[in-house]
């Protein structure tokens, strides 16, 4: 008599295969490329600063993401959903600017890969990303003008400066790109512009170089220039990652 296997089982293992499989096209992805949902773990050193970051699955289209400063004086946490047209990312974190600035921002936003549409331009991979920011915090003015008073003497002041709190809403628009050379390397950059109330607005550009070491185990090089208008940041830096599933 054949062995009949009954509704039920063939439903789960299908949906177990299909996640399984789901989950082996996670493993395969750049590992730069911003949909990638796997539990990893990070270092990265730009700017004179030390900062940890890692994400950790919680399935094959859902993960948490945390990153911190060696100091406690960055980090940022959050959560991403993985869709067929893109992942959605929900974050909020702080940003300390060299000047004494800092950015608090509360964000939740998209990565759309236009492979989905069949469009990689000479094997490159193009993401729109864009989305909206709430932000707030304290800026740096160095006379009555910037800082909108009319009575404050900043010769009294420590430094000639003065911390203003600001607050303002925005929206980003922008492209994040990777580029494959070999199997090992890989090229990427990102150019991003925000506007927003209270006359915020702000852009960030960055290139860099990805090399995969082991399936597992990968190290980019990058540099980037951001300016809003809570502060400006340089950097050249390095970062490393291991993936563990």
């Amino acid at each position: 008599m054949p062995l009949i296997t009954p509704p039920l089982i063939q439903s789960k293992d299908k949906n177990e295969s299909l996640q399984d499989g789901e989950r082996e096209k996670e493993k395969n992805k750049l590992a730069e490329d911003p949909t990638k949902v796997v539990t990893q773990v990070g270092a990265s050193y730009g700017g004179d600063k030390l900062k940890f970051s890692g994400s950790l699955s919680l399935g094959a289209v859902n993960k948490i993401n945390a990153s911190v400063d060696a100091d406690g004086e960055e980090w940022r946490l959050g959560g991403s959903w993985l869709f067929d047209v893109g992942i959605v990312n929900v974050n909020f974190g702080k940003k300390e600017f060299d000047d004494g600035s800092s950015q608090n921002n509360y964000s939740i936003g998209t990565f759309m890969p236009l492979s989905y549409f069949g469009f990689t331009p000479w094997g490159t991979q193009v993401f729109i990303m864009g989305g909206y920011t709430y932000n707030d915090g304290e800026v740096v003015c160095y006379s009555n003008e910037e800082c909108g008073t009319d009575n404050v003497d900043f010769n009294d002041l420590a430094d000639g400066i003065m911390y203003v709190p600001n607050s303002s809403s925005s929206g980003y628009l922008g492209t994040f790109a990777l580029k494959p050379l070999t199997d090992k390397w890989r090229l990427l950059g990102v150019a991003a512009g925000s506007l927003g109330s209270n006359d915020y607005h702000g852009y960030i550009f960055a290139l860099g170089t990805g090399y995969s070491i082991t399936k597992r185990q990968s190290v980019a090089a990058y540099g980037f220039v951001q300016d809003n208008s809570y502060g400006h940041d340089e950097q050249l830096g390095i970062v490393y990652k291991y993936q563990f599933n």
